[in-house]
Formats: C-alpha cells, structure tokens, sequence
C-alpha cells in the first residue's frame, strides 16, 4: 500500500502530510498545510528519528510497517519535544517497548511532563558533541537550545553527511508528490519559509545565529527537517536565509504598510504614504488591512523589508486593537534595524498616537519624519502629510 521512499540507502522518509488543519499552532494560518517528516535508518540497530502529529499516526504507523518489515525499532531519537513531532511517542512505546529513547536532559525532563506513563523507560541520554553507534553508522548530537524550544538538539550522520535538524531550516507546507528538493519545484515554499521562520523562530536569532555557528564545521549534503522538504540543491540558499533572518537583516529595500482603520480616513492615510513611496522610487511596497490580513503575513513581510509605516485610529482612548497585537508581535520578536513612519487618527482623544510613539521607543527603530496626527476626516493637507511621509520614507530606505 505505501511506498518505500529511500532518501540514501537504508535511511528512509516516513513523514506525512497534513492537508487538513488550517491553523498551527491553533492561530497561524496554513493555506498550503503542513508536512511532519519523520526519518527511518535501518542498521544493526533500527533508529527513527521523531514522530508525527498524533492525528497522522494511522497513516505513519503504516508507513513505518511498510519499511520495518517485521523488524523492531531499537532507538527513537526525540529532538524535538513539540506535540507536532513527539505527539506519536506513547502509541509507538505500545507497539514497541524494548525501543531506547534518545534525549537530552531537557528532553526528558519534558518527556516525563508529557508521558509520565514512560517514566522509568529505556532512555540514553546525550550530551553536546556525543555518538551513538548504530552499527555501520553512527549519530553525532548537538544542542540548539531556543531554536526554538529549550530541549531542541539535532542528529549528524557521518557516513552519508546528513543533518537531521529539528525545526531548523522548515518551512509550512505540504510536499506534493516527493520529499527532495531537487524532484519538485521549490518555488512555492520561499514565502511560507520566511513566514514560518517570523512566526516560529524569530524571536531567537541570537539562538539561531549560535546554532548556524556551530554547524557550520560540518560537511552537510543533505538537510532534513521536521518540516518541509529535504534539502540537497537549497542547502546554501536555506541556511544564507536563516543567518539573514536571524540577523534581522532585510532580504530587501521595500515597505510595509499595516493600517487599522473603521470607518476609511486611516486608510486614506495609508494610501496617500504608498503613493509618497513609489513617488520616491521604492517598487516594493505592500499595503495591508490588519482587520482582513493575519498578522503573521504582516511579520513576514517585516522580515523582509527595510521600512515599516503603521497608521491606527484610537480606540477607547488607546489604539485600534488589531493593530496594538501587531505591534506586540513586533516587539516580542525583536525584530532590529528597521525605518519606521507612524500615522495616527482620532475624532476627540489621540490614545493612538501615543501608543505608536511608545512602540517605537520600545523597538528603537529610525523614526522617519515626523509622525501624521489626523483629527476627523482626511483634509487636503492630512493627506499630503502622509504623501510626504511616504515619500520621505522611499528616499530613506533607498539611500
């Protein structure tokens, strides 16, 4: 029924794609679903590194039988201790209670919190540069605590050079029709990489920058994720990206709008600063709802960008709500080194603006020009402000 998908020889895919869940983490849409992957080695002793989602388990649990043959797995080595990939853990100690799980110290104190049927269960526990021989091969384990859970480690094969590396290097996603890099057309997963590296990962560049640090000593010829698909052409392009993003280095000179607006004046504003923008000569301009677009398309696009302009209305004498959560978002990932333009709106209490003032202190970004204080609707001269801003804002990000 399944076929056996070999990646080298004896080292086997047995990952699985979610095609049904709209939301990971129960709030970050995922249009294109997910993939888990799960990786199977066939030695002297059989190793499966991670698990699956236990709502695939049905459809992994056949996958494994296909390649396993009869033959037990001896070691499960858990590098990831997220329900996503350790969610199939206890079903798979039912079927397989001689098997070793291999850890950290982290891991297992997450383990027992998670499964605390297993206590006492077989377990090896590793530390930072330690091997286990699995017969012809053996794996190297190193932590990458923060990247992005405390317990992250990932799994180095010698003989064939493989990095099996947790979250790192994932992206949101299905893999349609094969798993490699090299068979299908990567083009589709840039932008949800980039997003799942702002909404998963970002707030633990320092993390990510000391992991790709401490990689970089090895010769990788393949990169297997828990998410995504296996790298082999991409290797240099994935990893320059994730040292990028965790610079919180911009890929590109471009701004992103984000407005919150009820009644159309702040969208006014909005507009008027993108045509301002492109005046300037800045081509890459983005204009966003943050009432009809989710945030986590906004972080990306931040990610990517060197500019930023937010424009809210107050609300309750505070700011727009939607637009207070996206600057929270903003400021718990840390993201650096960004020109900022703040437009603010009111009928009687400025709360907005005060709010967006205090972001920008908080974030320490380049304030562009002065901020826009609109009161009621757009005037002539309101709108030319905002055109103004925007222009000045093109010439900054293009200097």
């Amino acid at each position: 029924m399944y076929n056996k998908r070999e990646l080298v020889k004896d080292i086997y895919y047995v990952g699985v794609n979610d095609r049904q869940k709209k939301l990971f983490e129960n709030y970050i849409p995922i249009p294109n679903g997910v993939a888990y992957n799960s990786y199977l080695i066939l030695d002297e002793k059989v190793t499966l590194i991670d698990t699956v989602d236990v709502s695939m388990v049905g459809l992994f649990m056949g996958k494994l039988e296909a390649v396993l043959q009869g033959r037990k797995i001896d070691y499960l080595v858990v590098n990831h201790m997220e329900p996503d990939h350790a969610g199939s853990i206890g079903l798979l100690k039912q079927l397989y209670p001689d098997l070793c799980i291999i850890g950290n110290a982290k891991t297992f104190g997450m383990l027992n919190g998670y499964y605390p049927q297993l206590a006492g269960c077989r377990q090896l526990v590793v530390k930072e540069g330690e091997s286990v021989s699995l017969g012809k091969r053996k794996l190297t384990f190193y932590m990458a605590p923060m990247v992005h859970w405390p317990e992250v480690m990932v799994a180095y094969e010698d003989t064939d050079k493989i990095l099996f590396s947790a979250d790192a290097f994932g992206t949101f996603g299905t893999l349609d029709g094969d798993y490699l890099d090299e068979n299908i057309n990567t083009d589709k997963y840039w932008d949800d990489m980039r997003r799942y590296y702002a909404c998963i990962v970002g707030k633990f560049g320092t993390a990510t920058q000391a992991a790709i640090k401490k990689l970089s000593a090895l010769e990788i010829r393949l990169i297997c994720s828990t998410h995504g698909p296996v790298l082999k052409q991409n290797i240099a392009k994935v990893v320059g990206l994730f040292d990028k993003w965790s610079r919180y280095e911009a890929e590109e000179k471009g701004l992103v709008i984000a407005y919150a607006s009820m009644y159309g004046n702040t969208q006014q504003l909005a507009e008027a600063a993108a045509e301002g923008a492109v005046a300037a000569g800045l081509k890459n301009v983005v204009v966003y709802d943050v009432s009809k677009t989710d945030a986590s398309y906004i972080l990306a696009d931040i990610f990517r960008y060197n500019g930023v302009i937010l424009a809210a209305p107050t609300y309750m004498n505070e700011i727009y709500p939607l637009m207070d959560s996206l600057m929270h978002k903003i400021e718990q990932r840390g993201i650096l080194n960004r020109s900022l333009g703040l437009m603010g709106s009111c009928t009687w209490a400025g709360g907005a603006l005060k709010k967006l003032t205090a972001f920008a202190d908080a974030v320490k970004w380049e304030l562009v020009s002065n901020p826009v204080d609109n009161k009621q609707g757009v005037s002539a001269d309101d709108y030319q402000k905002a055109f103004d801003l925007g222009m000045a804002m093109g010439q900054k990000l293009l200097q």
